[in-house]
């Protein structure tokens, strides 16, 4: 077959493994498990033959006429190169392992037909992002996924987390997709075409009108898609969804997916620098505030998911300078080591049995209970803090060496503004970074938290996909940084000596730090017993762990917090930065309660107003149908005597009349 067809074959197969899936559910549940791994695995294997086939060079070019549309025509196209190529790759590694490691996490869940074949729909979705050449297709898969997150973050709907969470992910996502559906038409408008190759073309040669205009409204749709400032609130309540959901959102689709659109469309972006500085600025919010919020959170998935924003913003970072190398190449370092932070939080979960003792502050004993977890969960802990040797050091000094190229004037078509506003903003967050990365660690390692409910060995599915995804997290970005220009534009992704001191530094300042905060509140704490599971779970942790150091007593008289670091690092900033600097109370009362009034104005007019108008229009009909009802009595004397009355009235009538003329 050739590379067209393969490339055909990929987002195919997870496609028609979610069709059967959804038919077969009920009706033959034992084919559900291999329908869920296997396609997903052989789609693994295609993207990989591709990305071999592709090789880094020229782009894999090919299209037919979808519908006739009239003067921009909407093409069934692929646009393959190293980016592409390379992405699809690590979707496919994540969806498998998310697939294989779900066979284990919910091998008692009623609902796991319908679970399984839902993430093969959204790994086909993201597969036709990845390779699609043509805006509107890309448009399709770019919603599919959509729709996918909004049944799958609310899988556990019984729950009002879940139902909550889902809608409000669905929500913000279409508020952010309004504004990119008019960019897509205002750009191939301005392109005549809504190919991405002839898109590009345009912007090459000058013809493109209202750059900045367009851009800003595509960027709008990335920050609800990406979850960045001021649309990012979505993310952390996502996590109501499975855990293995989460892995895959985070790590390979969804999010990823507005960071490989700016990526593709870059030139779009430059060709504007008032665009470029709005979403550096965009970037540096991102990173700084999401750093803070992470090292406030109680639930060790909360703190991934604000990491994830974080993550996020060095990439958006790395496209505001221009360099979508380094963009890319973080996206996949990225992809492989918060996949396993994610299962690995997994693993803790299962462990305990039950969703709601993810907090970290009553996490205790479980180095020895789930090794794998917490071997491979530090590994891809020191990727995320970006220390050497592991691939997120690579990957992120990619990004910050980027970011000083830009600063010195040394990119085209970038702001210097630009390059100091992430510079100085990824070094803060890599020091936030690992700051919260030691502070998860201890907490959940090294807890002295109430004893959780001890449920056994995890099932090998589970385990197995830790250690695999544990290679990359640990390997892949030394290797990656010099063989990854040859696949995109050939820039140099080495680090450089400067960025490479300065982040790394600062990210043993963070660790060190928090370590020591943890010493001195754990001395502090020393006093307070050890006891079972909170008896007011609806407490706050941090609060009542405060309270109790404060005291000298224990909190409840039976409960025990494990000291948290992040209470003291953060002092007064430590309630803000818990509740998402109260973002979401700022939109409950700039939108939130104006539409809610709004539709109470609404509802009182349709009641008070409307309503009342309808019944009186119906009353009138009624009390003449009630006169004429009594006249009509079924009694012929009667009929007859009005019949005479009514013939003298006439009478007398004409002749006053008469008399009168």
């Amino acid at each position: 077959m050739t590379t067209t067809t393969l490339a055909v074959l990929v987002p195919l197969l997870p496609f028609l493994a979610a069709v059967a899936g959804l038919l077969l559910g009920r009706t033959a549940p034992g084919f559900i498990r291999p329908l869920a791994v296997l396609p997903t695995l052989a789609a693994l294997a295609l993207a990989a033959t591709v990305a071999v086939d592709q090789g880094g060079g020229s782009p894999i070019d090919s299209a037919t006429e979808l519908t006739p549309t009239g003067s921009i025509p909407i093409e069934l196209s692929l646009h393959i190169d190293g980016f592409a190529a390379l992405v699809a790759v690590l979707v496919g590694v994540v969806a498998t392992c998310v697939q294989i490691y779900s066979t284990g996490y919910l091998r008692d869940d009623p609902r796991y037909p319908s679970y399984a074949a839902l993430v093969s729909l959204f790994t086909s979705a993201m597969f036709l992002v990845v390779y699609s050449g043509d805006l509107i297709v890309l448009l399709v898969g770019w919603e599919v996924m959509g729709i996918c997150s909004y049944f799958l973050v609310g899988h556990y709907w019984e729950t009002p987390e879940a139902r909550a969470a889902s809608f409000k992910a669905f929500l913000v996502t279409k508020l952010g997709d309004v504004p990119f559906l008019i960019g897509l038409f205002a750009l191939a408008t301005d392109a005549g075409s809504f190919q991405i190759t002839r898109v590009l073309g345009t912007v090459a040669s000058g013809g493109l009108g209202h750059p900045t205009l367009i851009a800003l409204l595509l960027l709008a749709g990335v920050a609800g898609k990406s979850a960045q400032f001021p649309l990012h609130t979505w993310l952390p309540d996502a996590m109501a969804g499975p855990t293995p959901v989460s892995a895959l959102i985070h790590a390979a689709t969804m999010v990823a997916a507005g960071v490989y659109f700016i990526a593709r469309l870059l030139p779009v972006f430059q060709a504007s620098s008032a665009a470029l500085l709005v979403l550096a600025v965009t970037a540096a919010i991102t990173m700084t505030g999401s750093g803070l919020a992470a090292l406030a959170q109680d639930d060790i998935k909360r703190v991934l998911a604000y990491s994830t924003i974080g993550q996020l913003g060095y990439m958006t970072g790395a496209l505001a300078v221009g360099d979508r190398g380094a963009a890319v190449f973080h996206l996949l370092s990225h992809g492989a080591f918060k996949a396993l932070l994610f299962l690995a939080a997994g693993v803790i979960i299962h462990a305990a049995g039950t969703n709601s003792l993810a907090a970290m502050s009553r996490m205790n004993g479980l180095r020895d209970r789930v090794p794998d977890a917490y071997w491979t969960m530090t590994v891809a802990l020191l990727a995320l803090a970006a220390i050497p040797p592991f691939s997120g050091f690579f990957s992120k000094e990619s990004v910050l060496g980027a970011a000083e190229h830009a600063a010195t004037g040394h990119a085209e078509h970038v702001p210097g503004s630009a390059g100091w506003i992430v510079l100085v903003s990824g070094l803060l967050t890599a020091l936030l970074t690992a700051a919260y990365a030691t502070r998860l660690w201890l907490l959940a390692f090294r807890g002295r938290g109430a004893e959780a409910p001890d449920h056994g060995k995890q099932p090998l599915t589970m385990t197995v996909v830790l250690w695999v995804l544990a290679i990359p997290s640990l390997g892949f970005g030394g290797l990656a940084y010099r063989a990854l220009p040859d696949w995109f534009d050939g820039r140099d992704l080495a680090p450089t000596l400067t960025t490479s001191v300065l982040g790394t530094g600062v990210a043993l300042v963070g660790g060190i730090v928090t370590y020591a905060a943890w010493r001195h509140t754990t001395a502090l704490a020393a006093g307070i017993p050890l006891g079972a599971v909170a008896a007011h779970p609806e407490a706050d942790a941090g609060l009542v762990e405060a309270e109790a150091i404060a005291s000298h007593q224990p909190a409840y008289g039976d409960v025990a917090y494990a000291p948290d670091p992040g209470r003291l690092l953060l002092g007064p900033l430590h309630r803000h930065a818990a509740a998402g600097f109260h973002l979401d109370a700022v939109y409950t009362t700039l939108f939130v309660r104006p539409v809610q009034a709004g539709a109470s104005l609404v509802r009182f007019l349709d009641r008070e107003v409307v309503e009342t108008y309808v019944r009186g229009a119906a009353a009138v009909p009624r009390l003449l149908g009630a006169a004429v009802r009594r006249a009509q009595t079924g009694n012929v004397q009667t009929y007859v005597s009005a019949l005479l009355a009514g013939t003298v009235v006439l009478a007398v009538a004409v002749l006053l009349v008469a008399t009168g003329a």
